[in-house]
């Protein structure tokens, strides 16, 4: 890829392994009967929507779970450890890659997350990686429940451009779900659509980004 300044990375399945197809075994355990209606990778009941942009706390997503699955009695662990079953962890190698391009490129991490799966990954990066966050591995980091705005919607790549001073046609947008592809597209954002069994090494390494 010719003329790439910006490197603007999703989390889920590009830096950070995910796994719908478990998350939804675990929402059935839960009571949870359409769940692939309810939860998945290319549609979601709009309450996720919510919980991404921080228009609803913990305590009201854990409520809508319980009514969901029709289970006033659902504890708090239970709950979350069934929507923190999604989170697999970080390849070896990935944070290595980071901090390589951040040398070379002006890099950005855009994370459609929320309250419950942001203080998991907290925990799982001072645990297992002693990091306090992600803010070392990039120039900047925007999380959607704090910024309040969610991808694919065109005002959160909007935000990352306009604070940055970045040009569209120089940043690349990296991510595994092609509706959020479509919102940077049409900012006129280069992108690259992450399928598995590719990754993010494999990506760079291929391109000739380093």
């Amino acid at each position: 890829m010719k003329n790439i300044k910006n490197i603007i990375f999703d989390y889920g399945n590009v830096i950070f392994s995910i796994n719908f197809v478990r998350v939804q075994q675990s929402l059935k355990d839960l009571g949870i009967k359409d769940v692939e209606v309810f939860f998945g990778h290319l549609q979601q009941d709009p309450v996720f929507d919510a919980f991404d942009r921080g228009q609803i706390t913990s305590a009201q997503f854990r409520d809508k779970i319980r009514e969901k699955a029709g289970d006033e009695d659902l504890t708090d662990d239970q709950i979350d450890a069934a929507w923190n079953s999604i989170l697999i962890g970080i390849a070896d190698g990935n944070h290595d890659l980071l901090l390589k391009l951040k040398d070379k490129y002006r890099t950005f991490l855009l994370s459609n997350i929320n309250d419950i799966h942001y203080q998991f990954i907290m925990k799982y990066l001072k645990d297992v990686f002693e990091f306090d966050g992600n803010d070392h591995l990039f120039e900047k980091v925007y999380y959607s429940h704090f910024t309040g705005k969610r991808k694919p919607e065109q005002a959160i790549f909007e935000q990352v451009l306009f604070e940055n001073g970045l040009n569209a046609s120089e940043t690349l947008f990296i991510d595994d779900s092609p509706q959020h592809l479509r919102g940077a597209e049409k900012l006129g954002i280069r992108t690259y659509l992450m399928k598995q069994p590719d990754t993010i090494q494999d990506f760079v390494k291929r391109e000739g980004l380093l």
